[in-house]
């Protein structure tokens, strides 16, 4: 009868799982961050990462099963923690190196990213829990307590590094630094672990020859080097974004502000009444029409601040509050884009929703909804609620305005117009002809009120800007919108119908 290999102490076994898993979760939460500048932070992406991961987990751990009946389990745990700092290290180059030539948003592409992100370090991480488990199944008696144990451990391992990664450290380094730091950790403890099991049974914990041994260090330290030198698309990593800004050559005080991989906001820095972007333009006409002197102006997503210093330079007095998810994303704003906040431009650092509901009843002559998740409006700020919500802090007369990106055939758009027009009674949009017609993807500019909106006002002006626009009313619009369904907090795909 074969002598079964020796179970390791309960303790070093429960820190070993637990500490895999972790490092697992921290690998799939940090590789949404690695990959956003490229192809952004959609629900697809979201879900490659996660299913790449899941899948990374389930090989994994069917491999390390195979080996732990195949080979003792004592001598393939070091390899296999060294190995995983290996794959840890190197998924920066990979992902940075990558990225620049899988830029976009098409499938292939962010599912090719996704693996280069996450797969062969969480592939390799995965096999540890089965041999660990092997290892301490030293009496079939306790084989119930045993795997339930550890695979207990494992998971609380998983779920402690989700809360730390997502409540701390993506917060206090860049990912980059938590991906080296990993690395590091995981070579330290393989190298500890060898150490241990050679101190104790004078098991050889390290097969293989010393060159190849030596070959496996380079590679993880030319790894980790090509990581800190590979073109980093950021200059400044947020709690939710991947964020640079970029000089324009052809205009002195102009400044492109980019979010992940998109061009998000336009801000000169000498003229703020110059509005760049088309559908910035469209906003600012709107603005214009209100009636004349400081109006109360809600702005939902801050951005570069385009729009609340046009109105600060074009209705002194007027009173703005900006809700802005990202503080990280404010106070690079106030560096780089001369943002300047006071009694009369404030900001809340929080979530729109929860920002608007917050506010009294018809406190607001003029709202702006310009938030955006990469190319798509939140879903839960794209709902019937929140367009209530909305219309309730609206005043008589008052005008909300909500920017929307669509592509043929044009389905969220469609949808978002039904789900405003059952909150607001007087409801039109503008866009490029060429856009309304279903011939290019657009910004649309959702115009709403609960009094007649100046529709006529508004078109000669958006007619009139360098990209000409016309607004949509009435029966074109119907037409326009036709029999889409309208969204609610229970039923919101936003990404798939932007997806068409």
């Amino acid at each position: 009868m074969e002598t079964p290999p020796r179970a390791l102490p309960s303790g070093l076994a429960t820190a070993l799982v637990f500490g895999t898993s972790g490092a697992v979760l921290v690998l799939e939460i940090v590789a949404l961050r690695l990959v956003g500048p490229y192809v952004g932070v959609t629900l697809q992406v979201s879900s490659s990462v996660i299913g790449i991961a899941l899948a990374a987990i389930a090989y994994g751990t069917w491999l390390g099963g195979r080996l732990a009946d195949r080979y003792d389990p004592r001598s393939l745990l070091v390899p296999a923690l060294l190995l995983g700092a290996i794959f840890t290290a190197v998924t920066l180059p990979l992902v940075r190196f990558g990225g620049e030539v899988l830029r976009g948003g098409a499938a292939p592409a962010v599912l090719l990213l996704a693996a280069l992100a996450v797969f062969l370090p969480a592939f390799i991480l995965s096999a540890v829990t089965p041999l660990v488990v092997k290892l301490q199944l030293s009496d079939l008696n306790r084989t119930g307590s045993v795997v339930g144990r550890l695979s207990s451990m494992g998971t609380l391992g998983a779920i402690t590094a989700t809360l730390a990664t997502g409540f701390i450290f993506v917060a206090a380094v860049p990912s980059s630094w938590i991906i080296i730091s990993l690395a590091v950790l995981l070579a330290l403890a393989g190298g500890g672990l060898a150490w241990w099991l050679r101190r104790h049974g004078g098991t050889t914990p390290l097969p293989g020859k010393p060159r190849t041994r030596a070959v496996l260090v380079s590679v993880g330290l030319v790894g980790a080097g090509l990581g800190v030198a590979a073109p980093n698309p950021c200059d400044v990593e947020t709690a939710y974004h991947c964020a640079r800004v970029e000089a324009d050559p052809a205009e002195t005080g102009g400044r492109d502000l980019i979010l992940n991989s998109a061009r998000h906001s336009y801000v000169d820095l000498d003229n703020p009444r110059h509005l760049e972007f088309a559908y910035i333009q469209w906003i600012g006409a709107v603005a214009d029409v209100l009636p004349a002197g400081p109006v109360d102006a809600l702005h939902l997503g801050g951005g570069g601040f385009t729009m609340p210093s046009y109105v600060r330079a074009t209705r002194p007095g007027s009173d703005q509050l900006v809700i802005e998810l990202d503080g990280g994303l404010v106070e690079l704003d106030r560096r780089k884009l001369g943002l300047e906040t006071g009694p009369d431009l404030r900001v809340r650092v929080g979530d729109a929703r929860v920002g608007v509901a917050a506010q009294p009843s018809r406190s607001y002559d003029f709202v702006v909804g310009d938030a955006f998740g990469h190319l798509t409006v939140p879903w839960h700020l794209a709902t019937r609620e929140m367009a209530q919500d909305i219309a309730r802090v609206v005043r008589p007369g008052g005008i909300y305005v909500q920017n929307v990106i669509d592509y043929p055939p044009d389905r969220f758009i469609r949808a978002e117009l039904a789900t405003v027009a059952a909150a607001f009674p007087h409801v039109a949009v503008i866009s490029s002809r060429e856009a309304l017609d279903g011939e290019v993807g657009a910004n649309f500019v959702i115009m709403a009120s609960a009094d007649p909106l100046p529709t006529a006002e508004v078109a000669r002006r958006v007619a009139a800007v360098e990209d000409p626009a016309v607004v949509l009313t009435g029966a074109e619009l119907d037409a326009f919108v036709d029999d889409a369904r309208v969204l609610t907090d229970d039923y919101a795909p936003v990404d798939q119908l932007l997806a068409g």
